[in-house]
């Protein structure tokens, strides 16, 4: 894992500026969002010295740099336009273990460029770890791991290759973020790279705002101070703009800063008790308005429920049209929920799950309607059936895509407070069906977070499908909602971010970005770009 030849490690650590981007690396001028970008220079640094050189020399030059990973992101964040391309995905290594006896819990060090479930999931399950290099105090700690019972990274994103360093950029969440929360959470240390090659270790606790004033000291001594804006977040799941609030810790800011401020060269995450029990139910209801009414039945009963997904009928029959991998199913069920219930025993769960039973019979679900399965297993076997669903959505546009270029993903990521949700779910519908939009709705239903992905038929209905989510977005804001719950802004959305704050409150936004990015050279079009809707 991470292992590399002499020559890649000698490609990672030039710049060529001969390389043509286009024809030796097409991939790196796209992202699931499916929008298109061009660029001059791309490099693949392998290390924090790579890295600090490569983003000195684009400073020096005032050339624009974008950041990528995996380029799993559904926003255009990592979509160049125009100038160097920094490619953290050969920053795959694990660096290190450590143990806290005092919270209880084990500590990863990793690149950013780590994959979630190829490396951090196997390795936590197995307890093997490629060890090179590592401290004797790691390997301490690695030995006192696999002597404990199973820890595990509670933040499940629904994309299977998404990086780390791409998760805390973005303060990914996913289905289990509805008992856990985000990524956010569990972010206890961050290298970062700021675009001079100069670099701040955060660690949480260790630099606090006061009030909104912050300051901080580069490992080189130079200070940096500034104000925090003054916005008041929504009070629901939020990924749009920058995380603020008195007296924050300053680690906060950069997650989920979608690589506007620094580069993570290293981020340290923390591994909580994996729960002795767990299972995964699939519950099929005859209609969504059962659906939504047994969302709210069972999501204020007790804490050993981690997730509640939706899926609507159109998302049931997109899954059997389109993938050979999903079940067939009764026509009479219309709508799916899909929930996992964790505890420290059998009968915790079994309880939770029996009590689950009754409210589901009196939304007019059936036993003989749904699937249950226990342990890890049986759960990524579930979790693979939904976690397909937007992966088809973005084949299905890449389709599209070639016979209209201007076409890109046209999904929703708006979040609303529980007394809303009715509400919102009619808006959507109201607009949906009035236009004749061929479109399906899954996602976090527990954190009323649902993906409303319009699949157009050209690019007069794409168009018109933008303006219906200029509307929504604008409804949830009023309602104390969000417009982007856990996908960020990107390139693509910025309009939607000038609906939920006010322009002063940008440009605080953008004062922020100043004072760490004071060329603006990072990720210039990530958060504060012109956006779609224009």
């Amino acid at each position: 894992m991470g292992d590399m030849s002499m020559k890649e490690k000698s490609e990672a650590a030039a710049i060529d500026f001969s390389t043509n981007v286009a024809g030796d690396f097409p991939d790196s001028l796209y992202d699931e969002s499916r929008l298109t970008g061009f660029a001059d220079s791309i490099s693949f640094p392998t290390t924090e010295e790579e890295l600090r050189d490569h983003l000195a020399q684009m400073s020096s030059m005032k050339k624009p740099v974008t950041l990528q990973g995996m380029r799993t992101g559904i926003t255009g964040g990592a979509v160049p336009n125009g100038g160097h391309v920094i490619n953290l995905s050969r920053m795959n290594r694990i660096l290190g273990l450590r143990r806290d006896s005092q919270q209880g819990a084990f500590f990863l060090r990793l690149q950013p460029g780590v994959l979630m479930r190829e490396q951090i999931w196997p390795a936590m399950l197995k307890k093997e770890f490629d060890t090179a290099g590592w401290s004797e105090d790691s390997l301490k700690a690695l030995d006192e791991f696999r002597s404990s019972g199973t820890y595990f990274f509670p933040p499940d994103p629904s994309e299977p290759t998404i990086s780390i360093g791409g998760m805390t950029a973005c303060d990914s969440k996913g289905a289990r973020s509805f008992l856990y929360g985000p990524v956010r959470k569990y972010v206890e240390r961050l290298r970062i790279v700021l675009p001079d090659g100069s670099t701040l270790d955060l660690r949480r606790g260790g630099h606090k705002a006061l009030g909104r004033s912050f300051s901080v000291k580069t490992d080189a001594g130079r200070l940096i101070e500034g104000q925090l804006p003054t916005y008041k977040m929504p009070n629901v799941k939020n990924s749009a703009g920058y995380y603020v609030k008195d007296d924050m810790d300053l680690i906060d800011l950069f997650i989920g800063s979608e690589g506007t401020l620094g580069v993570f060269s290293e981020v340290e995450v923390r591994l909580i008790p994996m729960p002795a029990v767990m299972w995964g139910i699939m519950v099929f209801l005859p209609s969504e308005e059962a659906a939504i009414r047994f969302v709210k039945a069972i999501r204020t009963y007790g804490k050993t429920l981690a997730c509640i997904e939706f899926l609507d009928c159109h998302s049931l029959d997109f899954m059997q049209e389109n993938s050979k991998n999903f079940p067939h199913i009764s026509e009479e069920w219309h709508t799916a929920v899909y929930v996992e219930y964790y505890g420290r025993d059998q009968d915790e769960v079994e309880k939770a799950v029996m009590e689950m039973s009754e409210r589901m019979v009196q939304c007019g679900g059936r036993d003989d309607w749904t699937w249950v399965g226990s342990g890890w297993s049986d759960l990524y076997n579930f979790k693979q059936i939904r976690h397909a669903l937007p992966e088809l959505v973005n084949g299905k546009i890449a389709e599209l895509k070639n016979k209209e270029p201007r076409i890109t993903k046209l999904g929703t990521d708006l979040a609303v407070p529980d007394s809303h949700l009715d509400e919102m779910m009619s808006l959507y519908h109201k607009g949906l069906d009035k236009r004749g939009f061929n479109y399906l709705m899954f996602g976090h239903i527990g954190d009323n977070n649902i993906h409303v992905n319009i699949i157009p038929k050209n690019f007069e209905e794409y168009e018109a499908g933008w303006k219906l989510h200029l509307e929504w977005a604008k409804a949830a804001v009023k309602m104390g909602g969000t417009v982007s719950a856990e996908h960020g802004i990107g390139k693509l959305k910025p309009t939607l971010l000038k609906i939920m704050y006010r322009e002063h409150e940008i440009r605080q936004m953008q004062q922020i970005k100043r004072c760490f990015d004071p060329e603006n050279i990072l990720n210039p079009e990530n958060i504060f770009g012109e956006g779609r809707g224009r």
